[in-house]
């Protein structure tokens, strides 16, 4: 049994002790355990290019290259409008994500030129009727819906086999890798923060980056 679930018992067994047979004395001998902090996996600048360079079209491209270039979640890369994209400013505007928090994230010119590429290329027999501002950038199968984030991961697993990559490296690995680059780089942990709109694991590679072999 994963910590995980194991924990999600106990908030359980200490509700039924506490609330509902009023036994505080049995509620205070069950506790939860700590899960070991882990730093993500992530893949290795080389690595990023040779999956940017076997996408096998320019869906997966523009898709692959918004993970890993503007560090942006699945769920984030799938569900963009164009209403979120300020080519003026280069910045991609991120809408209600995780912990229903707003954020800007940094657009670079070679993504923003994919994307112009893949809106003139995009399918658009969903798009009557919908005003150009609120249109998907990557519409699914559904009428009115993006593409899932299933299909999204399959492609990039598809790409990381073409690329070899041996670790095994999830869709998410894309947002880490663009975190860690920067910071090699030697950005500053608090825009690396901003942009990513997470702290811990950033912290807790600086952390051990810092500490002696």
């Amino acid at each position: 049994m994963s910590i995980c679930n194991r924990n999600r018992i106990m908030t359980g067994l200490r509700f039924l002790f506490r609330v509902t047979l009023r036994r505080l004395d049995q509620a205070n001998e069950v506790y939860h355990i700590r899960e070991p902090q882990k730093i993500p996996l992530v893949m290795s600048p080389d690595e990023t290019r040779r999956l940017l360079a076997v996408a096998g079209s320019l869906k997966v491209r523009t898709l692959l290259s918004l993970g890993y270039g503007c560090g942006l979640r699945a769920s984030e890369v799938v569900r963009l409008k164009v209403k979120h994209i300020d080519s003026a400013l280069k910045i991609i505007r991120i809408e209600q994500s995780k912990g229903r928090k707003d954020r800007n994230v940094m657009l670079s010119p070679e993504t923003l030129d994919l994307l112009r590429q893949w809106w003139r290329a995009r399918p658009s027999r969903y798009d009557a009727g919908v005003p150009i501002a609120e249109r998907w950038l990557f519409p699914g199968n559904r009428h009115g819906k993006p593409m899932t984030t299933r299909q999204l991961s399959r492609l990039f697993h598809q790409a990381a086999d073409a690329a070899g990559i041996k670790k095994a490296v999830t869709l998410h690995a894309l947002r880490h890798s663009f975190a860690t680059h920067l910071l090699e780089r030697g950005t500053d942990i608090r825009i690396i923060q901003a942009l990513m709109a997470t702290t811990n694991w950033i912290r807790r590679r600086v952390t051990r980056a810092s500490q002696p072999e």
